[in-house]
């Protein structure tokens, strides 16, 4: 699969969920254990609106903390949809993903900055299905991608504070498990 499209279906899992927020369920935990419901909206919130700024060549001193705090106001589904679009946008704009951007792991090719964000989508929309009890599965498709892509990084992304060490999981298990046990969550 290739990225835009792996792109495109992770936002698809992430707002199908973050449509499903009931009203009441903003402040349900969520797998992520200092983050609620509205808290993880709010930092998926905060990654789409850096988006456009690094793809259009910002660096994170020119970005600088416009996007900290709260990022979702009174109505946290248009907060979302707001951002999603104008980072699909960046995504999608010719040309995009063959520039570099400057992360706070340093200046990357906007690729595997697109595929970073792509698999938080994806592991997220898990999280986030579990904080409001809905339908936790994520399209084989892109679990499967992610997959590809995370099981040659986790190593080094241990002790850096992004997942939780990994969990074992059956040997058998479909990709969207082995995944998720990669990054330390737990079915």
């Amino acid at each position: 699969m290739d990225l835009l499209s792996a792109h495109e279906r992770a936002m698809t899992e992430f707002d199908r969920r973050v449509r499903a927020v009931p009203p009441d369920g903003w402040d349900a935990p969520t797998p992520c254990s200092d983050w609620s419901v509205r808290d993880l909206v709010n930092h998926l919130v905060s990654e789409q609106r850096w988006a456009p700024w690094l793809l259009y060549g910002a660096t994170l001193e020119e970005v600088g903390g416009r996007f900290d705090g709260d990022v979702l106001g009174d109505d946290p589904t248009a907060a979302w949809a707001e951002a999603a679009t104008a980072a699909r946008e960046a995504f999608t704009k010719p040309g995009a993903l063959s520039r570099r951007v400057h992360t706070s792991g340093g200046v990357i090719p906007a690729e595997e900055y697109g595929w970073q964000m792509t698999v938080d989508l994806a592991v997220h929309a898990w999280d986030l299905a579990k904080g409001i009890r809905g339908d936790d599965r994520i399209d084989p498709e892109l679990a499967a991608a992610a997959l590809d892509v995370v099981r040659p990084q986790v190593a080094q992304w241990q002790g850096l504070g992004i997942f939780d060490p990994p969990v074992n999981v059956p040997e058998h298990a479909d990709a969207q498990t082995r995944l998720l046990g990669l990054l330390g969550r737990r079915r």
